[in-house]
């Protein structure tokens, strides 16, 4: 990182990718704003520069009042990352209809309302980054997991159209697309895809942090839509 001091927002900060990233900016002294569900598993964050405020980013009142939050009391956001979600797969005859809807209303909705309202800040201020969390299943597709894939094919979407409408700006927009990282995400799984799919040596989310240290570090000028991060044994 540089040594300029970020304002950061991160969702999904109670774990897996959204805790890592929390910890290592924490680390470097950068001022964060934490997210998630569940307070007591961003109690291992709290410090002098992180701020805890708990919530569900499907309830609208919470999401909408998050920027507000933010600028009220930091004045500024510099970066804000999008981690939060939930993976619901399985056969037709198996999924759950209404975990897949809430997946897809806080994979989809909550990322894009909140991506829109920082947007508008970042417009206003001159400046700024959204870092979202995708997957290599936002660029391909795998039985029991359209849905899941959808989600993500949509963030890519969205993220595509707002880098080339933003183009010329000050503001950047960067897609993470990891493959199989080790984190709760696939802990009720019966199988877990580390077997399903052969991958012997996964990734840690630290390999996650590595790759947002670098793509914070490029100069201004540079831009990085796209980076997709994959262990040495899986096949795409």
């Amino acid at each position: 990182m540089d040594n300029k001091e970020k304002i950061c927002l991160i969702t999904g900060a109670s774990s897996g990718i959204g805790y890592a990233i929390a910890k290592a900016l924490g680390r470097d002294n950068h001022t964060l704003i934490v997210t998630a569900r569940r307070k007591e598993r961003m109690d291992g964050l709290a410090g002098k520069v992180v701020d805890i405020v708990a919530g569900d980013l499907t309830s609208h009142d919470f999401l909408d009042s998050l920027d507000s939050y933010v600028y009220d009391k930091y004045g500024r956001c510099d970066i804000l990352f999008n981690c939060a979600g939930i993976q619901e797969n399985g056969a037709i005859e198996e999924i759950d209809i209404d975990k897949m809807s809430r997946m897809v209303r806080l994979n989809v909705e909550s990322t894009f309302r909140l991506t829109y309202r920082f947007l508008k800040r970042f417009k206003k201020q001159g400046s700024g980054h959204i870092v979202t969390i995708s997957s290599v299943l936002g660029t391909k597709v795998r039985p029991t997991a359209g849905a899941y894939a959808g989600t993500k094919f949509a963030i890519e979407a969205l993220s595509e159209a707002l880098r080339m409408e933003l183009a010329g700006t000050n503001i950047k927009i960067t897609c993470i697309e990891p493959g199989l990282v080790m984190t709760e995400l696939h802990k009720d799984w019966k199988i877990h895809p580390k077997i399903s799919m052969g991958i012997h040596e996964p990734l840690a989310a630290d390999d996650i942090v590595e790759a947002v240290r670098f793509i914070l570090n490029q100069p201004e000028h540079v831009r990085i839509p796209k980076l997709m991060i994959l262990p040495k044994d899986h096949i795409i």
